[in-house]
């Protein structure tokens, strides 16, 4: 199941119901493994609440944290309440009043949504402090996931989406068994282009779905962001991107870290 908004036929599950209580509600994202973000209206304005099922074992406590940290220095979900049962996870979190780069409105406009992405994926990576974070997001430990889920015969079946198609799995780990250089800041971790929320005027104003932040190579999210625009917008904004972070393109870079996302 690919990770959108819901169309009006799905109905959301019982636990998450609990949560809202009987409050108006907007059911904004649902993802892959069953999980729901959703905006509550209340009295005078409105919240989110991010919902996982525990069937996926998707526990939202490592996103939770990485948002109270992340939240004293940049615009992110500010964490209002959380909590945990036999059902699933959740949190809610303040209204960021900003709209996805993927709603209708602006992807009839993706150069104004591409360097929305690029502009706010530089400021992520400039203002968040390597030294000072304590996650990681790092090559090593992403690599030997895959490594696991090969050696499991986990990929053997593994069909390689847009750009990477007809790779094979054994040239495919052979390429991920090379290390490059690091170029070290704090990533998003997600950078796809449904997690840049922008303002009326086009410039980004927040980050959301930050649940693997940590610390690890700048072209780990790169490669991704710009590989988004072409699932949400079509091909031809990939440079937009770049332009707007201020980079050149690391080309092998860019196809490492592409293949990395795609095996994970």
């Amino acid at each position: 199941m690919l990770a959108g908004p819901p169309n009006d036929s799905v109905v959301i599950p019982e636990a998450l119901a609990r949560l809202i209580d009987g409050r108006p509600y907007e059911a904004v994202w649902l993802n892959g493994i069953g999980g729901w973000t959703v905006r509550v209206e209340e009295v005078a304005s409105s919240v989110f609440v991010k919902w996982a099922p525990r069937s996926f074992g998707d526990d939202l406590a490592n996103e939770i944290e990485r948002l109270r940290w992340a939240s004293t220095r940049l615009r992110v979900p500010i964490v209002l309440d959380s909590g945990s049962n036999d059902d699933g996870s959740w949190f809610f979190s303040r209204d960021l009043h900003g709209e996805s780069a993927v709603s209708a409105k602006w992807q009839l406009d993706p150069v104004t949504a591409s360097t929305a992405i690029g502009r706010g994926l530089r400021a992520l990576h400039d203002t968040l402090d390597v030294d000072s974070c304590p996650f990681e997001w790092s090559l090593p430990g992403r690599r030997r996931g895959v490594e696991q889920r090969f050696h499991e015969g986990l990929l053997r079946d593994h069909v390689f989406g847009w750009e990477l198609e007809g790779l094979r799995i054994g040239d495919a780990m052979d390429e991920l068994r090379e290390t490059p250089d690091d170029d070290l800041v704090v990533c998003h971790g997600d950078a796809c282009a449904p997690n840049t929320l922008l303002d009326d005027t086009g410039a980004w104003t927040a980050h959301t779905d930050l649940g693997r932040l940590g610390v690890g190579d700048r072209w780990a999210d790169l490669a991704v962001a710009s590989w988004s625009t072409v699932w949400n917008y079509g091909p031809g904004w990939e440079a937009t991107v770049y332009d707007a972070y201020e980079i050149e393109p690391n080309v092998p870079k860019i196809r490492y870290y592409r293949l990395l996302w795609d095996l994970e």
